[in-house]
């Protein structure tokens, strides 16, 4: 009988975890605007390694090793862009240096700076988060990017495969940025400061 009840119990406790997992991701809001700090930290927490683990799925160098870079947010956030996703840039160490200054104009990025953009995908139909795609931006230069401004756009699904991207597509809103070498920034209030 003892037997039964701790099998009883340690099955409840299993449960209850898988089901807290799933919870993890859970939004109860009608706007990504509306997530707050703590919520956006509990949705990163919860999905951070899943986002990892497949970006890399598949080997690609970028997906693999782009979270030992430098952090240019101390957290993820809504900015607008890309589908009004929570999103939370990384810079290669080639970048890291000028992209941390956040500088509005009058500069260029040296060529080889890798950014790559986790992103979290807010369901508000679906109540729920998950992954959404990696975006990266390589500074390739005007003689390999003349229409692009010398920038290389792509990106990995979250389970690791690359995506087709139309360098038009993310050009035309980059351009935007055009005095800031068409970079957008993480806000203001999650920037991280040097």
């Amino acid at each position: 009988m003892i037997r039964k009840l701790a099998i009883a119990a340690a099955m409840t406790v299993a449960t209850a975890s898988v089901a807290s997992a799933q919870d993890c991701t859970a939004i109860t809001v009608e706007d990504a605007f509306d997530l707050d700090e703590t919520q956006i930290n509990v949705l990163y927490d919860c999905l951070q390694e899943k986002m990892a683990t497949g970006y890399a799925k598949e080997g690609d160098d970028i997906g693999s090793n782009y979270r030992s870079w430098a952090a240019t947010a101390t957290r993820p956030a809504v900015a607008g862009p890309h589908g009004n996703r929570l999103l939370n840039t990384f810079a290669n160490d080639v970048a890291a240096e000028q992209y941390l200054k956040f500088e509005e104009e009058g500069f260029e990025m040296p060529i080889g700076s890798v950014l790559a953009k986790e992103s979290i995908t807010v369901s508000i139909k679906k109540k729920a988060a998950r992954p959404g795609p990696l975006f990266i931006m390589t500074k390739v230069g005007l003689d390999e990017a003349p229409d692009a401004g010398g920038w290389l756009y792509s990106g990995l699904q979250p389970n690791g495969k690359v995506m087709k991207v139309k360098q038009s597509f993310c050009h035309d809103c980059h351009v935007g940025w055009e005095a800031q070498d068409s970079l957008g920034y993480p806000l203001e209030e999650v920037r991280v400061t040097q």
